[in-house]
């Protein structure tokens, strides 16, 4: 009989908003009109590499930069729901089945409770598994806190085949 092992794993992502007003803001999954976009390689969803950083994490395969990073230039303006359903793909390969998924956003905005269920239903699509999400203000502490960019963290529960 073979017994099921889990293994957990953590994954942290943050990202400064963008100087280019025309950037676009993506945070887990969604896009959010009217609010100024996150810096960064790909569509800097902070919420989905964090969900790929936790899926690498407990899997004991690396971390974003070495699957996802900015030396890899057919990733550049890549979705984070197409990273973490490539994430879930790599885990999945290795061996593994993914459990669940839990994500927090640390921001003053966007203000996820109002999309909670909808960026719930397009992570989980995305890795083949639930995903559930929640969101936080840092209280005017640290970059988040002063509006300076948004920050998330994820913890990832899978297992052994």
């Amino acid at each position: 009989m073979n017994q099921v092992i889990p293994r957990t794993g953590m994954g942290v992502d943050v990202h400064a908003f963008a100087a280019d007003p025309a950037r676009e803001l993506w945070v887990a999954g969604l896009q959010w009109p009217g609010e100024p976009g996150l810096d960064g390689h790909s569509d800097s969803d902070v919420a989905a590499h964090a969900c790929c950083d936790a899926l690498f994490s407990a899997a004991g395969l690396g971390d974003l930069g070495e699957h996802f990073g900015v030396d890899r230039p057919e990733f550049a303006g890549a979705s984070g729901s197409m990273l973490l359903s490539e994430a879930a793909r790599i885990v999945r390969a290795a061996g593994f089945e993914i459990g669940n998924i839990s994500v927090q956003v640390i921001g003053n905005r966007p203000k996820i409770g109002a999309r909670r269920a909808e960026a719930e239903q397009v992570l989980s699509e995305a890795v083949g598994a639930a995903v559930s999400v929640s969101g936080t203000t840092a209280d005017g502490l640290g970059l988040t806190g002063r509006g300076e960019g948004v920050a998330a963290i994820a913890t990832a529960l899978i297992y052994t085949r």
